[in-house]
Order: C-alpha cells, then structure tokens, then sequence
C-alpha cells in the first residue's frame, strides 16, 4: 500500500492549461489573424494598383486616339485616318467610314492647318443617357474577344486656321469614347460626340 500513496493524484497536480499556455495560444491566434489580415490587406491594394494602371492606359489609349483625331490636317488627312482606323475594334471598326466622313470632308474643304491638344480625360464609371436618347449600342462581337470595355470621357480643343481667313476658328471637342481591351492592347470602340 505504500505504493499508493508514492503514485500522484492527477486531480491534486493543479490545472491542465497553466496561465502561461493559455497566453501564449491567444498570441498565436492574434498573430495568425494578423498574418491572414495583412495579406488580405495586400491582395486588395494590389488590385486597387492593378486596376488603377489599367485606368491610366485606358485613358492615355483614348487620349491618343483623340489627338490623331484632332490634328488632322489637308496634308496628313489620308495617313490620319488610316491610324486611326487601326486603332479601331468593333462596329466603330465596320462603320470607320461613314462615323469619321464628315470629318474628313471639312478638313478638304476648309484645306486647314490644324493644332489640337487634348485637355482632360476621365473614366466614365456611370452613364445616364439624356432624356429621350437612346442607349448607348450593344455589341455583342465584343463580347467574344475584348476582355473589357471602359467608357472615357476626353475634353480637347483645337484651333484650325483656315485657307483664306485672317482669324483662327477655336473648336471645343467633348467626346465619349468606349476603350477596349483586346488581347492586351487598347483599342477604340465606339465614338460619341457629346453635346
């Protein structure tokens, strides 16, 4: 019976989980958390960055475009159009000929020199139509081959001097156009004058 009283009672040892294991466990789940916060943090700012370069491309591919368009002159007129047909997709792309004509017809006929400079570009993020327009048109060949499509708003004005005349004619452009992305490079697909 000696050996009884030599053998410790479990229930006399004191409690299982000491202060100290029970500090150190909840550290290490505030520290899991924390890690698991971090790159939570990291993976949005990450996207935010990816999405805001894009946006920046976005704009500089519409701001571009917009440039060619409203530096046309007599002598640059034909090459003009041909880059920025190439910078086309979609039914602007079908219909370049007949959205750019009357452009190219007051070019001829005024036989201007003109310099234009584009003076501000933003995303569009929501488009409310005016009252008794319609919507904007679907195209749905985009929607096989663009990844995206963005909506950008370009403000520009350019001065033409005509042939003939003494005074400089100051043209206000306001333009809205969709930018999208096929298989990585920015292209022009739709051109809306806005009013």
């Amino acid at each position: 019976m000696a050996d009884d009283q030599d053998t410790p009672d479990p229930a006399e040892d004191g409690p299982v989980f000491s202060g100290f294991g029970i500090a150190s466990t909840v550290v290490g789940v505030i520290a899991v958390a924390a890690v698991v916060l971090a790159a939570l943090i990291w993976t949005q700012h990450r996207d935010d960055v990816d999405e805001l370069r894009y946006r920046a491309r976005a704009m500089q591919a519409a701001a571009d475009w917009t440039a060619v368009l409203i530096n046309m002159n007599k002598d640059t007129v034909d090459a003009d159009l041909v880059k920025l047909h190439e910078g086309t997709v979609g039914q602007l792309n079908a219909e370049f000929e007949a959205a750019v004509e009357p452009y190219r017809e007051l070019v001829a006929k005024l036989q201007s020199r003109t310099t234009g400079q584009v003076d501000s570009v933003a995303i569009e993020s929501l488009y409310h139509a005016p009252e008794g327009a319609p919507p904007p048109p679907e195209q749905p060949e985009l929607t096989a081959s663009a990844a995206r499509t963005d909506t950008v708003l370009v403000v520009a004005t350019s001065i033409s001097e005509n042939v003939g005349s003494d005074k400089p004619q100051t043209v206000r452009w306001n333009l809205r156009l969709d930018v999208s992305d096929v298989d990585g490079k920015l292209l022009i697909s739709r051109l809306e004058p806005i009013r």
